[in-house]
Parts: C-alpha cells; sequence; structure tokens
C-alpha cells in the first residue's frame, strides 16, 4: 500500500510555538514512514516528558508518552517484548542526556535495534529554558540570569562512546536530508541515534536559524565514508577515531550527516536468542496471559524460556 506523509499525522492539534524546530522532525518523520511504508500496527514512537515528548500524540502510529527520562527502557520493553515492532525513541537533550543518560548509554552498549532522535535545542523548552546538558559552558540564553557554568555533553561523542551502531546529527529545518537520515536509521540493524539540532524560537536566542545557516555543512558533501571497510578491530577502531574527531567540529563549522555505522555488530535480541534460541519462537508477546478472561500461566513454555537461568541450591 502507498502512503503519503499526510496518512501519518493524527488528528491532535500541534501546540508547539511558531516556528519551533519540533515542526519540522514531525514532518521529516512523517515522510520517512510513507517512504519506508511503515505498518502503523507494527510502528512503536516513544517519548519521556518535553516539549519531544507531545510527538507520539501527532503521529498515526502507536504511541506511548511515558515518564521524564524514561522513555528508552520503556522503549527497551517494547522491543524485547516483540522484536518484530519498529521502536522510535523521541526525547530532549535535558530528558535523553540529563535524567536519562544512564538508559541512553545503556542501549548503546546493547545495540538494540531501535531509534533515539534527539530534540536537541540546548535549553529545557518545556520548563522555561534552563541550561541542558547540551549547551555549551559560558553560554548565556535569554532565560539565563548568568552564563551556563558547566560543560556541555557532546550528544554524537558520547553516542560513539557508548556503542551505538548508527550515529548521525541532522538539522530540523532541512527537512529532506533528516527525512533520508531517518530512512537510514530506522532501516539500520542495531542501536540507532539521530542528534537533531532544532532551534528553540521561545527559549533559546543564541542557537537560532541564523547561527545555523552560517555554519553547517553535509558530511556526504566532502567525502564522508561512515562505514568501516570489514570488521575486523582495526578497521572498526580506526573509523571510530575518526568519527570522534569528526564530532568535536563545531564553533565555525558544524557537520550534519551520517558520522559512523556498523553493521557488523550482532543485536542485542540475536545474543538473547544465541544464548536462548526459544526466544526466536517465543518471545514474550505471543505469550497467551488469558483465557476466557482468566489468567493463564504456562508453566512449559516458561520452563523452555528461563530452564538455563534456574539456579538451584540445597539448604542443609
Amino acid at each position: 500500500m502507498v502512503r503519503d506523509m499526510t496518512f501519518y499525522k493524527s488528528p491532535v492539534w500541534q501546540d508547539w510555538c511558531p516556528g519551533c524546530g519540533n515542526f519540522g522532525i514531525v514532518a521529516a518523520l512523517y515522510k520517512a514512514f510513507a517512504e519506508l511504508e511503515l505498518d502503523p500496527s507494527r510502528t512503536v514512537v516513544v517519548s519521556g516528558i518535553g516539549c519531544s515528548g507531545k510527538t507520539p500524540h501527532f503521529v498515526k502510529v502507536n504511541g506511548v508518552h511515558t515518564l521524564h527520562g524514561r522513555a528508552i527502557p520503556f522503549a527497551t520493553g517494547i522491543k524485547l517484548a516483540n522484536p518484530e515492532l519498529e521502536v522510535v525513541v523521541h526525547g530532549g537533550d535535558g530528558d535523553l542526556l540529563g535524567i536519562g543518560a544512564g538508559h541512553f548509554v545503556a542501549l548503546g552498549r546493547r545495540n538494540i535495534d531501535m531509534v533515539v532522535v534527539m530534540h536537541d535545542n540546548k535549553v529545557y523548552g518545556l520548563t522555561k529554558g534552563q541550561a541542558s546538558p547540551t549547551l555549551p559552558k559560558g553560554v548565556k540564553t535569554k532565560s539565563l540570569a548568568k552564563p551556563n557554568i558547566q560543560d556541555a555533553v557532546n550528544p554524537v561523542a558520547l553516542a560513539i562512546a557508548s556503542g551505538y551502531t548508527f550515529v548521525a546529527r541532522a538539522y530540523a529545518f532541512e527537512s529532506e536530508h533528516l527525512k533520508e537520515i531517518l530512512k537510514k536509521a530506522i532501516t539500520h540493524k542495531g542501536s540507532a541515534f539521530v542528534d537533531v539540532l532544532q532551534p528553540c524560537v521561545t527559549y533559546n536566542d543564541v542557537h537560532t536559524v541564523e547561527y545555523y545557516r552560517k555554519r553547517l555543512y553535509k558530511l556526504e558533501d566532502v567525502g564522508w565514508d561512515p562505514v568501516p571497510r570489514e570488521a575486523s578491530e582495526e578497521a572498526v577502531t580506526s573509523k571510530v577515531l575518526k568519527a570522534f574527531e569528526k564530532s568535536m567540529e563545531w564553533d565555525t563549522r558544524i557537520p550534519i550527516g551520517v558520522f559512523y555505522v556498523n553493521p557488523y555488530v550482532p543485536t542485542y535480541e540475536e545474543r538473547i536468542a544465541e544464548a536462548n534460541p526459544a526466544y526466536k519462537v517465543s518471545y514474550p508477546a505471543k505469550q497467551s496471559i488469558d483465557k476466557e478472561g482468566k489468567p493463564v500461566i504456562d508453566l512449559n513454555t516458561f520452563k523452555k524460556l528461563f530452564q538455563d537461568y534456574i539456579v538451584r541450591t540445597r539448604v542443609t
């Protein structure tokens, strides 16, 4: 079934501030979903708290609006319960790299097959513009009484160091470019992270449309190759170090595009299935939980799933 972007647009009014970069992110998401012809019944958008947290309300697929900083563990549970689902997390830089930073790192090291899209505006937009973890030290936005006194987290560098096997940066108002990156992230097998530079027109008067227009350039325009030539440790390490170094470029020139892709790493779901072959055919979403309204516990199924993990002790 051929779908256009309006197929995925929900009837819920998008109540972000006029000119917000989030509009560009959602528009690109609609187009990516349409071009990939994703089945809404098998697609899940998960969010936390903040302006980005509203995203599931605006997309006509399964949606879960969760707790502050907890979008990734919710999404992890969804994906591991049913690995056939396409799971996309949307979170702000405060949500994902503040209270949710531990979960962000854990997803990368596990290489779970899902996508994290970060709405990166460098402030807490929903709570009146306090400095987020990505705001550089010494920068004073309009809502800060004094310049920020903390060093910034580099999202792309952190994602690479954490083990994400697809790491990219995009810009909210480069909609076609962002759409293509989202498509690549969704079709990638493994943990994918997209840092989307998203101007906050209300509270961040430093990182504006004009600021980014003067500095952004596309990695593909300078011949950047994000993929290691082979799966050897030497080739992967070399590519990781180059991507890490490129992620540090900011200030006068800011690269957007795909920094790093490693297609050679097995996913967490594959590792689970290797350790426990029953997971392939008996993952949790396939289990019966009731019969005629009454709870059902299939002990034989649970025994197959967990028999290798049962530790028997004898008390004397």
